[in-house]
């Protein structure tokens, strides 16, 4: 049975996490005893007649009014109600179910002061697949993504609105539906389960996750273009990267070898004329292997920030101290996800090139626009059209969020970080550089039918690519509508078969 105790979650963790209707997510027992220690603190506070900030004072620019004890359940209610004013577009499902559990892993480090029914109650509602409906608008990633996770935590109160498996319902008929009640806040709860950066890490985690994927998936993308293109091997061999030893450049130069391994294909131009490919075939190691070493920083970053606390004031039990800080300030997440998307815009850049390197027969030997009697057929003309659309629109999403601020809170929150907009630009970015890379993989396919006669078999990975993605789209001897062949190329990245079966023919 998973649990949930503040430091174990791994990026490789959310498909298995934010399943539908887990029924077993549960708060792991010393993290449990932390969460206690620390409301004991709170506890003790409210019993000594102690002020503190955010236990039993307003908030932001309201910081120095003293709430009385009899007030303070409803203090937290109105927290809640008045920071509930998200706009937009509702986050998906798999996105809203990790930010509940990324805020129960916050929750679950013990400093926070919540009681453990509310960590608790979060996980009751991945378990019973209740998944509060949050816009995804109105976060400027500090004083944490506080109107998104208002949102998030109304359900908790029978407010709002929730996913009930595919039916969405007002939050109290959410709870019933499942036979949960409404949780009635205590002291520093409210302010506990929004004051953090759970909404950004988790849009940025399901980017992050999926861009790791089209990484893999543009290297057979690569490795299939250079055999339809029967580009060179050389610039791949080990020996150029040891001269430049960056960790993404070997790994990627390796994945090209391995895919294009006992190709017939390459051996049988071992000896063309050819000096030297275009950039974009030579230049791969190079670039998608910068792409790897970013997405291996954010990974790093992702995975630190999922399993830290995030929220303020910070309770210390072990000395009854109170420190209000800065730790909802998610600038550590707004610079990697801009740095994420820019290096993801890399991979649909040079996918783009590698398929006008195919369409143009100055460029490819093969028939103009992938596609025998051009003139009366089009072929892939305007399918490289689309890929530099999605590429051109992937440059202006990639203007960093992270380098702009606007002052909220009567200017008591002066500077902010943008994360949850850097994180929001980087899943776009990610969406269309699947396409663009759907697009090369089905140019690629029609690529190697007309450029090899001879049905010389390509390289081991690239032939199990070749022979899955043949099954899906029939060869283009006349003009079609090509969405549909993209589509199908698409689903495949995006359910992970195509890479699955070029990783088996490579065990």
């Amino acid at each position: 049975m998973p649990t949930i105790d503040g430091s174990s979650i791994k990026l490789d963790d959310i498909p298995r996490l934010t399943a539908a209707g887990r029924k077993d997510l549960r708060l792991d027992d010393s993290a449990r005893k932390a969460v206690e220690a620390a409301r004991a603190t709170v506890e003790d506070i409210l019993a000594s007649g102690r002020v503190v900030y955010g236990i039993n004072t307003g908030f932001g620019k309201l910081a120095s009014t003293r709430i009385p004890a009899d007030k303070l359940a409803t203090l937290q209610r109105n927290l809640i109600l008045s920071h509930a004013v998200g706009v937009g577009e509702p986050l998906s499902k798999e996105i809203a179910r990790l930010a509940l559990i990324l805020r129960a892993n916050n929750l679950a480090c013990g400093h926070s002061g919540v009681r453990t029914v509310v960590v608790e109650r979060l996980l009751d509602l991945v378990n019973a697949d209740v998944v509060p409906v949050i816009p995804s608008q109105g976060s400027v990633g500090a004083s944490g993504d506080l109107a998104p996770l208002a949102h998030m935590t109304l359900v908790l109160l029978g407010e709002g609105e929730a996913w009930v498996g595919d039916e969405r319902l007002p939050g109290a008929e959410a709870l019933a539906a499942v036979g949960l009640e409404p949780l009635e806040l205590e002291a520093k709860e409210g302010l506990a389960l929004i004051n953090g950066t759970q909404i950004s890490c988790a849009i940025g985690a399901v980017a992050l996750s999926r861009a790791l994927e089209l990484a893999e998936a543009a290297e057979v993308a690569c490795a299939m273009t250079l055999e339809a293109l029967k580009g060179s091997v050389r610039p791949f061999d080990s020996r150029v990267g040891d001269l430049r030893p960056h960790p993404g450049h070997a790994r990627v130069s390796a994945n090209i070898r391995a895919l294009m391994a006992e190709s017939e294909i390459l051996a049988s131009h071992a000896d063309c004329g050819r000096v030297q490919d275009q950039y974009s075939l030579r230049c791969v190691p190079q670039v998608h292997g910068a792409v790897r070493d970013a997405l291996d920083h954010v990974r790093t970053v992702v995975e630190r920030e999922m399993n830290s606390v995030t929220d303020n004031p910070l309770i210390f039990p072990a000395d009854g101290d109170v420190i209000s800080a800065g730790n909802f300030h998610a600038e550590p997440l707004a610079i990697p996800f801009d740095y994420a998307a820019a290096a993801v815009c890399e991979l649909a850049n040079i996918s783009e090139r590698r398929l006008e390197n195919m369409v143009n027969p100055d460029l490819s030997g093969l028939p103009p626009f992938l596609i025998e009697s051009s003139g009366l057929n089009s072929g892939f003309m305007i399918a490289q059209v689309t890929a530099a659309a999605l590429v051109s629109e992937n440059k202006c999403l990639a203007h960093p969020a992270s380098v702009d601020s606007v002052p909220t809170s009567a200017n008591k929150e002066d500077h902010v970080s943008m994360a949850p907009i850097a994180a929001r630009k980087f899943g776009m970015i990610v969406e269309n550089t699947a396409h663009v890379l759907a697009i090369e993989l089905a140019g690629a396919l029609q690529g190697l039918r007309l450029g090899n006669p001879e049905r010389l078999r390509p390289g081991r990975g690239v032939a199990a690519a070749f022979d899955f993605l043949a099954a899906l789209v029939p060869p283009l001897t006349e003009d079609r509508i090509l969405q549909h062949d993209f589509a199908a190329v698409r689903r495949s990245l995006d359910d992970g078969r195509l890479l699955e079966t070029v990783r088996r023919s490579l065990a």
